[in-house]
């Protein structure tokens, strides 16, 4: 790397700062067709204030803020938890097919045979990763499995006449799990982590009880350790009559490697849009979908994806279903995306996730001098290191170091997460990186290192060579700017 890029930023004006009165684009075709009446509660009372542009400006504008976004198409993206794998061109052919692309959600079953098939077969291939026979695909992503699997966690101990209302999670946990489990109507206990990265058992035990209704677990966990004694703490909860739910927002590291099924987990989430490869940058689309044991099997969502010879339709005819978590049949392009990711794995899908692995290690063995190691043992697809020591020789935060990296074209990893590590910063460079990018990666946080040694000024000040630089945080949470005020601008009011 030839060092930290700089340069000129250039800003980029708002659609209406572009606009001047009686400018086109082009005007939409007027068809000879009757205009409803509107109900007056309904109509306003002025026309709608909208930019005026010609199309070239329109075009110069949104390729401007094209330019401006940074993803995992743009350059390396280690965000951690995250996956954010590159998305191969070819799934996009695949979901685009006439077909797939054309399906009505309310097809006749005859008619979306096709369609079905993918979806049952996806359901096949989901249920061997995880080692559980039942899968249900609705879920819209990893937060709505996580309900799903806790409102089946209901149905189960319900029809039992038991009455339990906790749920235990590890201290490392995805935000996503304590909202979940109070959103599911249970109470949320969480247990320490020990010395080595592990669930504390000592404290895992103190904790469970008649009471206990489940275990929320990352394994590995968002320090991207597996946990030593996961058949352990499976026993702890069965013996207590409690389930197990495996968190899978980092399947990632063990697919065809380890099946959560076969460590004890009961009930299984999968990120679509995580580990096959589903594109989920700017908030989704996702895909969340359930895989359980035979024993809660009958809870699932309905309908459910089923077999009948050589044809396939939706059973909706479940009585003890907990009823749908979403609208039709769960997001279908995803399922296209996937499956044909999957399929072009086939065999060595396990190759995913070793390369995966491989790629975190090779990162850490490289930066484990130069920043803190909380857990000093191998990781699995992503781990976490600290800059505690930078923060506490010279003043610079993990923050600093993430907005210092933009400077060298990366995008940063998560920070200040997991909660239990200071100054954390959580890296995952996913198996689609080749060598040569992690490097680079390398380089620029050693460089980073130095920099926080010789010019820490440097660092407290990233990122500089970006469109937008360091924020005031505070300030912006508390006074967040949400709209344009055409009173402050009084050239384009008119």
């Amino acid at each position: 790397m030839s060092g930290a890029p700089g340069g000129p930023r250039r800003d980029t004006p708002l659609i209406f700062e572009r606009s001047r009165p009686g400018r086109r684009a082009g005007r939409p075709p007027r068809p000879d067709l009757q205009v409803p009446e509107l109900p007056e509660t309904l109509r306003r009372s002025s026309a709608p204030r909208l930019p005026e542009v010609a199309e070239p400006e329109i075009v110069r504008h949104f390729t401007a803020l094209a330019d401006r976004t940074f993803g995992v198409d743009t350059g390396f993206y280690p965000l951690g938890s995250c996956t954010m794998k590159h998305n191969p061109r070819v799934n996009e052919r695949a979901v685009a097919l006439p077909g797939f692309r054309d399906l009505h959600p309310y097809a006749d079953d005859e008619d979306a045979q096709g369609a079905l098939e993918l979806m049952w077969h996806l359901q096949e291939i989901l249920a061997e990763v995880a080692g559980l026979p039942a899968v249900t695909l609705q879920p819209a992503a990893g937060s709505q499995g996580e309900l799903t699997g806790l409102m089946l966690m209901r149905a189960y101990f319900a029809e039992r006449g038991e009455d339990r209302d906790t749920i235990i999670t590890a201290d490392t946990a995805h935000g996503t799990n304590p909202a979940s489990v109070t959103m599911a109507g249970y109470e949320l206990e969480k247990v320490e982590t020990d010395a080595r990265g592990n669930l504390d058992l000592d404290d895992l035990r103190g904790k469970v009880n008649e009471r206990t209704a489940g275990l929320m677990l990352t394994n590995p966990s968002t320090l991207g350790l597996f946990d030593e004694g996961i058949e352990e703490v499976a026993q702890i909860f069965h013996d207590a009559g409690a389930l197990l739910y495996y968190d899978g927002a980092n399947l990632n590291a063990v697919v065809g490697i380890s099946r959560p099924g076969d460590m004890g987990f009961d009930i299984v989430h999968y990120n679509l849009h995580k580990t096959f490869s589903q594109p989920h940058g700017g908030g989704g689309p996702g895909g969340g979908p359930v895989a359980v044991r035979e024993s809660i099997e009958p809870y699932l969502p309905a309908p459910t994806v089923v077999r009948d010879g050589d044809a396939f339709r939706l059973d909706h005819d479940r009585p003890r279903s907990i009823g749908r978590v979403r609208g039709f049949a769960g997001p279908f392009g995803v399922f296209v995306r996937s499956y044909a990711y999957m399929r072009a794995y086939g065999p060595a899908l396990r190759e995913m996730s070793e390369v995966a692995v491989l790629n975190a290690n090779y990162l850490l063995a490289r930066l484990r001098e130069a920043y803190d190691l909380p857990y000093d043992r191998l990781c699995m697809h992503e781990f976490v290191l600290s800059a505690r020591n930078l923060k506490r020789e010279h003043g610079i935060t993990a923050l600093d170091v993430a907005k210092r990296l933009m400077d060298y074209g990366i995008h940063p990893p998560t920070v200040y997460f997991p909660l239990v590590v200071p100054e954390a910063l959580m890296i995952e460079p996913t198996e689609t990186e080749p060598k040569e990018r992690l490097d680079e990666f390398v380089d620029a946080m050693l460089a980073i290192a130095r920099e926080a040694a010789e010019s820490p000024e440097l660092l407290k000040q990233a990122p500089h060579g970006r469109p937008v630089r360091r924020l005031d945080e505070v300030r912006a949470a508390k006074q967040p700017v949400l709209r344009y005020h055409f009173d402050e601008h009084p050239a384009l009011v008119g």
